[in-house]
């Protein structure tokens, strides 16, 4: 028996994840673990996860990265990393350029080189929320310096490497990790704590948990090419969202007021509803939950988590 458990780890593939410490890529490791012989990369924040192998690189440094593709030898890259704060790029253009452009052009190249499926992380934020719901062949039109970044990002990978996936993904959910940051364990503990939470009436988008996102990147990689949107069935605002978090909290009462885009000021101008649609990844076998058991899982999760707290 135990033979047998060794010889089929030794036949798993590897893949290597960038970002491994930012919401994406911790839910892609964890959940890529039983397929995958999984190696991961971080730049400024060490992560440690049972399972899985974590290398330190800078991404834009290409002689750095080249090494250590060579020296992992992975079967298949999905790329992850990126600033996806929109009002930090807003203001640090040039900085949040280097990796949101210039490092998933670098990783197309190499990917290419060796011949190896690549699937990029694009985002629902390339378009201006003014005609949605939006579908692959949608022109795109961002509003901002995040979604242009991501937008040329996009164009660059697929002239360097046409066979890559470049997924286009909606609000994600859930288990942030030991590193990263959420908008969702902020609801969490105001909601719990009963502090006053504003959440937009007028902003829609078709989210989704990390793990069902991190499946359907893992379907994209070996099953498609081009762009895929990876949105979930049900289009919502952020205050409806915070009413289907409320009952999976099973909290009755919570001070949750409604407010408009309008209301509050940011760096970034904001999209009114990137609604994405995603039939094609439906046709493919991408099978998000209803959000409601989606968050009924997260809760169930975070609670558990150590980190989550």
């Amino acid at each position: 028996m135990r033979g047998r458990v060794e010889k089929q780890k030794e036949r798993k593939k590897k893949l290597l994840v960038t970002g491994v410490s930012g919401f994406l890529g911790w839910n892609l490791c964890r959940t890529a673990q039983q397929e995958w012989d999984v190696w991961g990369t971080w730049c400024t924040h060490p992560v440690i996860a049972p399972g899985a192998t974590f290398v330190q690189v800078d991404l834009t440094d290409f002689r750095r990265l080249k090494r250590i593709m060579g020296d992992i030898g992975p079967d298949a890259v999905i790329h992850t990393a990126a600033n996806s704060r929109p009002d930090y790029c807003e203001q640090h253009r040039a900085e949040t350029q280097r990796i949101n452009v210039d490092a998933a052009l670098i990783l197309a190249k190499l990917c290419a080189d060796r011949s190896i499926p690549f699937a990029f992380t694009s985002t629902d934020l390339v378009f201006d929320g003014l005609r949605p719901p939006y579908g692959e062949h949608a022109p795109v039109s961002p509003v901002n310096v995040y979604g242009e970044q991501k937008a040329r990002a996009e164009e660059h990978v697929l002239k360097a490497y046409p066979e890559a996936a470049v997924c286009r993904m909606p609000l994600m959910f859930g288990d942030p990790g030991p590193a990263a940051s959420s908008f969702f364990m902020s609801m969490v503990a105001a909601l719990r704590e009963g502090r006053e939470l504003k959440l937009f009436v007028d902003e829609f988008r078709t989210p989704v948990s990390g793990r069902t996102a991190a499946e359907g990147l893992l379907l994209a990689l070996v099953k498609t090419q081009g762009l895929l949107h990876l949105g979930g069935a049900e289009r919502i605002s952020r205050f409806c969202f915070g009413l289907l978090l409320m009952d999976a909290l099973g909290i009755r009462e919570a001070r949750m007021m409604q407010c408009r885009q309008a209301d509050v000021a940011t760096a970034a101008r904001r999209a009114p509803d990137v609604s994405l649609d995603s039939a094609r990844a439906f046709a493919l076998g991408f099978r998000p939950g209803t959000l409601r058991d989606q968050l009924r899982e997260c809760v169930h999760v975070i609670s558990r988590s150590p980190h989550a707290g």
